[in-house]
């Protein structure tokens, strides 16, 4: 197998929160790098030194172009790199399953500049098998034969947008080869700028790495969001009792209940693995139920809201309800499948007058209608006959909260989180025994 050499080391296909990134990482290292998008608003913005991602600043994506990074809509750069990433997403179609058609394109795209030995890797998620039943087809379309002619490899990306700990660098990336040759051509490309390269068997093998990873939080978020439901009706104190288990040192991981689950992940991940065990005639059913579970917290949300009010003598329907966070998760600006929006959804179906408050989010919509923004937090608060905490910004203080909201339920836990210096983060603080204020 010749070895391709051209203008780049690395094409990254996909420029959002995970090939950016990565391709941030690679230009560190030295290697040269270009991206390619199909947005011509994505594709500009960088190019004029601009991040569209909460993960990379502007300077970050100076220092990107001072290194020799290009981002451009044209896939004739394809032809010009050793190695083609593609980071695309891979979202659910409207029937619930997977939805391949930014892969498949991709790797047309691929084939009609591919050359011999290339290199071509597939990070976005997927079921078992697509890497060798769908994207290998496709680029065997180019006349050149995989595992013969050019190298191809599956790696699951495990970007946590907002983390600060752990990125592309330090987070252990997991490689499978359609060959034994692939995956140690694979592992050799990443091993230049991550930390520890983990060889799968092959690409099936590491195609499901990544959705049991998902699949495995999924579930257990399930677990404690239907113990959730029921300790409320057994006066159950559920985050004390998370927090008492969470000390034993050994054969327990906590997970903690929410007003649902958000992300490029968790919500969407699992279906495909159901979707792959229902073509072989079998029912996933620990997935399906999770899917369930967590999909119906909103409506446990709403109840909780609607029982909130009552007790003070207000209805719902003339009630106005604040909504503190509509990103899916804190401290940044991916608002991919939030929960927030199915809460807002039912909340205004029964009428309540929304606002919400989000330092991360300029403009927020509901049913193609866009919701009052609150600016000051303090004074939202007090004019708010209701108050809903969706997403743990550290904006959102228990001190301020507490003594600002005339009504509060906290879906995240944040009342129950002590000062560092306390044995734990989630054992019960004094503020939530006030009156009109509650913890999911």
């Amino acid at each position: 197998m010749d070895v391709a050499t051209s203008t780049y080391d690395l094409a990254v296909i996909g420029l959002g929160y995970v090939g950016l990134p990565l391709a941030h990482e690679a230009t560190r290292v030295g290697l040269r790098v270009a991206g390619l998008d199909v947005s011509t608003r994505v594709v500009e913005g960088l190019t004029a030194g601009r991040s569209h991602i909460d993960d990379l600043s502007e300077a970050d994506v100076a220092a990107m172009r001072e290194a020799g990074f290009q981002a451009t809509t044209d896939p004739a750069v394809l032809a010009q790199a050793n190695t083609v990433v593609i980071c695309v997403p891979t979202p659910l179609s409207a029937e619930g399953g997977p939805d391949l058609g930014a892969v498949t394109a991709a790797a047309r795209s691929i084939a009609a500049h591919l050359r011999p030995g290339t290199l071509v890797i597939l990070e976005s998620t997927t079921y078992p098998g697509t890497t060798e039943e769908v994207v290998r087809p496709i680029l065997e379309e180019s006349g050149l034969v995989a595992g013969e002619d050019f190298h191809l490899a599956f790696s699951p990306e495990r970007i946590d947008p907002g983390n600060p700990t752990f990125g592309v660098a330090n987070t252990p990336k997991v490689v499978g080869g359609l060959t034994e040759t692939c995956g140690a051509t694979a592992a050799a490309f990443y091993g230049k700028f991550v930390q520890t390269v983990v060889q799968a068997r092959g690409t099936r093998e590491a195609e499901m790495a990544k959705l049991l990873e998902n699949t495995y939080r999924h579930v257990n978020i399930a677990l404690v969001n239907e113990m959730a439901i029921f300790c409320q009706e057994l006066d159950v104190d559920l985050w004390d009792a998370i927090a008492c288990a969470a000390t034993k040192p050994f054969g327990f991981q906590a997970f903690y209940p929410g007003p649902g689950v958000g992300g490029h992940c968790i919500p969407i991940d699992p279906n495909y693995l159901s979707y792959k065990v229902k073509t072989l005639g079998y029912p996933f059913r620990f997935v399906e139920l999770a899917q369930e579970i967590n999909a119906r917290m909103p409506s446990f949300v709403l109840q909780r809201a609607q029982e909130m009010l009552n007790d003070a003598g207000l209805a719902l329907s003339r009630s106005k309800v604040l909504l503190l966070g509509v990103t899916y998760k804190a401290d940044i600006a991916d608002q991919r499948e939030s929960p927030a929006r199915p809460v807002a959804r039912k909340l205004a179906a029964k009428g309540a007058h929304l606002t919400y408050h989000d330092p991360h989010v300029a403009e927020w919509s509901v049913n193609g209608e866009q919701v009052e923004r609150a600016t000051d937090l303090e004074r939202a608060l007090a004019e708010a006959d209701l108050a809903i905490l969706l997403t743990d910004h550290r904006e959102y203080r228990s001190e301020l909260l507490t003594e600002h909201a005339r009504m509060l339920l906290d879906t995240r836990g944040v009342l129950r989180r002590l000062a560092p210096e306390g044995p734990s983060d989630l054992r019960t603080t004094a503020s939530i025994t006030r009156e009109g204020v509650q913890v999911l």
